[in-house]
């Protein structure tokens, strides 16, 4: 027990009313002060309470008790929420992937836009012109890309575990469907159970990564065309016996999959069997087929990642005769539905992995001489980095969780020396609404942009990651 810590699994059957909810999808509440923290000018302690909901009247049992603050679980709801939904997954409250399928989409989607106007106003310091509608979509079966933990239980309980992890733990949910894989993947986990049980390294067999690319051909009439392609890369951390190996093949065979290893790093990943095949994914409005490698990034949501790339490049406003920077592309993803609407689109990417994806891609798609890609630090930038890229009229940036702060210093730079290197228009897709706040007080205090528009994207239904879009553009200099 750590230090400040009270014994757990205390029932407190006082009823609490819950006040807020955290982006963890605990209810917040706050127990009346007592005489001692009034004279001290505190507040009542604070109870974080999973499974409790705003506005509802609950009782709970504390799990873990602080001097400032108390965890702790729900025990009766006196009063629910109007907001409350019956959670969809067997798996819920075990698994820590959905941690909101209590609370009704609209008011996750809510919650999420006001999680990014309060970091925008607080971290900033300001507020969008306009804040955009929300983007939504499939909020079932959408994710197409996963990693799975695999951990062999036959000793004490006769079967492997494949699943994601339990909450905020290293324990594998005991799982058997998955609401959000699509609906085949869900029904492949009891069957990867079965396989890896009767693999002779079921003991070093440690992850199954999923990846799901469109049909060859959706209008085929041939249901091996029409059908999703579904490539599962097994972590093989020793060789395959040649029984594993017709294992594997027969697995394929029956739930038509296509089956890759990994027997050491990233850059190991091979096909197995059968030896060739094709994942892509689509973006019809621009004719863009993107073909990628299973343990390549790609956005996990197919479906809304069609929308988020519309809209962005909407938002850039986009001329014939521009010049425009794609940062953080990846393979491509923005910078090829770019190339169909610009002069020239200049993609950077700071693992060259990537870049030589995206290129073959520009190729695939008849783009290669619109289109250039180079790999670049983009987490250590300054004013002779940008200049060594030219000018660009309008610049898309799509960071990792760290944001783009050494990017956002160095167009503060420019802007200071009031150079024609800066961009006219930003649009900054982010996965985390803090650091896309703190590089938004950069560009507007700074920098000399104002924030025209910001909105959230909801990529990942019922969790707690919030996806957004906001768009920068040059002051003007009366």
């Amino acid at each position: 027990m750590r230090r400040g810590e009270k014994p757990v699994n205390l029932e407190v059957t006082e009823p609490v009313r819950v006040e807020a909810l955290d982006l963890d999808a605990q209810g917040i509440a706050r127990l009346t002060p007592n005489e001692a923290e009034i004279e001290q000018g505190q507040s009542g302690k604070v109870i974080f309470i999973q499974g409790a909901l705003p506005t509802e009247l609950v009782t709970y049992t504390i799990t873990s008790d602080k001097a400032r603050f108390s965890k702790a679980k729900v025990r009766d709801i006196l009063k629910p929420a109007v907001f409350r939904a019956e959670p969809k997954c067997a798996a819920f409250g075990v698994c820590g992937g959905c941690t909101m399928q209590h609370l009704d989409i609209r008011a996750q989607v809510a919650m999420k836009q006001r999680v990014l106007e309060d970091d925008l106003r607080h971290i900033a310091k300001v507020r969008p012109e306009e804040i955009f509608r929300p983007m939504g979509g499939p909020t079932w079966e959408y994710r197409h890309r996963a990693r799975l933990s695999a951990v062999n239980r036959s000793i004490k309980k006769g079967t492997v575990l494949i699943g994601f992890h339990e909450g905020k733990s290293s324990y594998v949910a005991d799982m058997l469907a998955c609401e959000i894989l699509p609906q085949h993947v869900s029904d492949l986990l009891p069957e990867l159970r079965k396989l890896v049980m009767g693999l002779s390294i079921v003991d070093r067999m440690p992850q199954i990564e999923i990846a799901v690319g469109e049909p060859a051909d959706p209008h085929s009439d041939d249901p091996k065309q029409n059908k999703p392609v579904t490539a599962l890369v097994f972590r093989n951390l020793q060789p395959l016996t040649t029984a594993d190996e017709q294992l594997l093949r027969a697995f394929a065979d029956e739930h038509q999959v296509w089956i890759w290893l990994q027997p050491k790093g990233i850059e190991t990943v091979a096909p197995f069997y059968p030896e060739t095949g094709k994942l892509c994914y689509r973006l019809p409005e621009f004719e863009i087929e993107m073909p990628f490698k299973p343990t390549d990034f790609t956005q996990v949501n197919h479906m809304m990642n069609r929308t988020l790339v519309s809209r962005a490049i909407r938002l850039l406003e986009v001329k014939e005769t521009d010049r425009v920077l794609d940062l953080f592309c990846g393979i491509g993803n923005f910078t090829l539905p770019l190339a169909r609407k610009a002069k020239q689109v200049l993609g950077i990417e700071g693992l060259e992995t990537l870049t030589t994806r995206a290129k073959a891609n520009a190729e695939h798609n008849g783009l290669a001489s619109k289109v250039r890609f180079m790999q670049s630090d983009l987490f250590e930038v300054t004013t002779e980095t940008i200049a060594s890229w030219g000018k660009a009229e309008r610049w898309l940036m799509d960071p990792p969780r760290e944001g783009a702060m050494e990017m956002s210093k160095a167009l503060t730079q420019l802007h200071l020396q009031k150079s024609d290197l800066l961009p006219e228009r930003i649009v900054y897709v982010s996965c985390n609404p803090k650091t896309l706040a703190r590089d938004a007080d950069i560009l507007c205090h700074q920098a000399g942009y104002t924030l025209k528009g910001a909105g959230i994207v909801n990529m990942f239904p019922h969790t707690s990651h919030v996806e957004s879009i906001a768009v920068f553009e040059r002051s003007k200099v009366l």
